[in-house]
């Protein structure tokens, strides 16, 4: 085509216009994260006040220099974001995102591959195979199949769907729920993210189904319990499918008794599915107990990198003990699907194996830390998280305005309690709920909220590469001191 006859295309950008683009954003995140420690962690603002910064509302009719546009957005975005990368950042399970793994998903997305099809993204999807067998044998799991996917919930209703095709008594795929009159019911204990209610919604199971099982003092799932529902409801007439172990709840980190509950469902006939979006990488260190190495017994897994793993959001991935499991749950190939198969060199279409066709390449991010840093950085990483949970445990235990309650993994939970005085448990609990929102509002430190027997605590989660000693010290003068002025203003009310 002769120059006069090629596109006007807006969006386009040359070369030379992107490399100069590209350098200086670069440079400004490169910025961004040498100050991350001397920044507010967030700022305490409305919805409104945020409109207002971004301005007009309405679609614009023309365009804007996109230099202009990165220059004027990327401090806004710097200055008005809950920095979750801020070596103060402890509270939910978002981790600190490795830079390497920013500089994966710019160069994924300027390949744009969709790994859908083997035959649409070659090296991508070759890329994610590598990276589900190596987040399988860091954990020591045996099963090498799965699915890179968005986040916790997916991961683990993935899991789940999986589980309802292949312990349903009849073709669930033709015939829906309805092909028994048998309720399939699911058990959980009810220290359980709440993915497993959305599982059971939709996936028509009804969550009236789910059987939520005791924990013990320890927040881990009784099996006592577990065996006597299961019991009663088949001799109610119902039909156990599943039962989940977690392998670090997102309240105090604790691990269900994962061996045992695998030999129930071996027993039971129930497929063992362990959510260890959170506490599954635990499972590489070698000083791990029995109950976390565990979730090899699983027929399925999930975890999630962009937790304990420091990705970039989003990124999680769903193990299976067999690949089967997977395309037996989410496999359709209309005849307009074209993708070329050889069995002596087999393909793997990743769109048969979870319920999306169109996908990102979010295994790049994860296959460059791991290769990056390797098992052993991994392990170091790892274990620097939990010695900083222990530190805070141990600093709130000695103070005498502090109680320490669980250390569980790198989640630690505590609260403030004034010296000298005595106060009611509802006191308490007004006290360290008004303190955690002002905690948060705050800037200076993150941290989130569990509840234990009634009792409301503070919540501290490290899954952070930029977290120091100085750092955790820093929560415990802090905690005190707000503490101290939350207890004034609420007396003197």
């Amino acid at each position: 085509m002769a120059d006069s006859d090629k596109r006007a295309a807006p969006l386009n950008i040359s070369g030379d216009a992107f490399r100069a683009l590209g350098h200086a954003l670069v440079e400004e995140i490169a910025d961004f994260y040498d100050s991350l420690p001397s920044r507010a962690l967030t700022q305490d603002q409305t919805p409104t006040d945020v409109r207002e910064l971004l301005g007009e509302t309405g679609l614009p009719e023309h365009g804007t220099d996109a230099g202009e546009l990165l220059r004027s957005f990327a401090p806004l975005f710097f200055d008005r974001s809950l920095h979750n990368g801020h070596p103060a950042y402890l509270g939910y399970i978002s981790a600190a995102a490795a830079p390497i793994g920013a500089l994966g998903d710019l160069l994924a997305a300027a390949v744009n591959s969709n790994v859908g099809a083997w035959g649409l993204s070659p090296v991508a999807s070759e890329i994610e195979k590598q990276t589900i067998r190596w987040l399988a044998e860091l954990i020591g799991y045996p099963g090498h199949a799965g699915i890179m996917v968005s986040g916790g919930n997916m991961a683990n209703m993935t899991g789940f769907w999986a589980a309802r095709r292949a312990k349903a008594s009849w073709p669930i795929r033709e015939r829906g729920i309805y092909g028994d009159t048998r309720p399939l019911t699911v058990y959980v204990s009810n220290a359980t993210h709440t993915w497993i209610e959305k599982a059971a919604d939709l996936s028509g199971i009804g969550t009236a189904n789910v059987r939520w099982i005791e924990t013990d003092a320890e927040d881990r799932m009784r099996l006592d319990v577990l065996e006597s529902q299961l019991r009663a409801d088949r001799s109610a007439g119902k039909l156990p499918f599943l039962v989940v172990g977690t392998c670090g709840t997102v309240g105090t980190g604790a691990v269900d008794p994962l061996p045992a509950i695998a030999e129930i469902a071996k027993r039971e006939m129930l497929w063992f599915h362990v959510d260890g979006a959170y506490g599954a990488p635990a499972a590489a260190l070698p000083e791990a107990d029995d109950d976390i190495r565990g979730l090899s017994l699983a027929d399925s897994v999930a975890l999630d990198p962009h937790k304990w793993l420091y990705a970039p959001l989003e990124a999680a991935c769903t193990l299976v003990s067999n690949a089967s499991h997977l395309a037996d749950a989410f496999s359709f190939r209309p005849p307009y699907y074209r993708f070329e198969t050889d069995d002596d060199d087999p393909r793997v279409n990743f769109y048969e194996y979870g319920v999306q066709n169109s996908r990102g390449f979010r295994a790049l991010k994860v296959w460059l830390a791991l290769r990056t840093v390797g098992r052993s950085g991994y392990i170091e990483m790892f274990r620097d998280d939990i010695a900083l949970a222990k530190r805070l445990h141990e600093a709130a235990d000695a103070h005498p305005e502090l109680e320490a309650f669980t250390c569980k993994l790198s989640i630690t939970t505590f609260r403030y309690r004034p010296r000298d005085r005595e106060v009611t448990a509802a006191y308490l609990n007004e006290l360290n709920e008004t303190l955690l929102l002002r905690l948060q509002a705050g800037g200076e430190i993150y941290v989130s909220n569990a509840v234990i027997d009634d009792r409301v605590l503070l919540r501290s989660c490290v899954v952070n590469f930029r977290t120091t000693a100085q750092d955790i010290d820093s929560v415990v003068d802090c905690v005190v001191r707000v503490g101290r002025e939350v207890d004034a203003d609420l007396s003197a009310a």
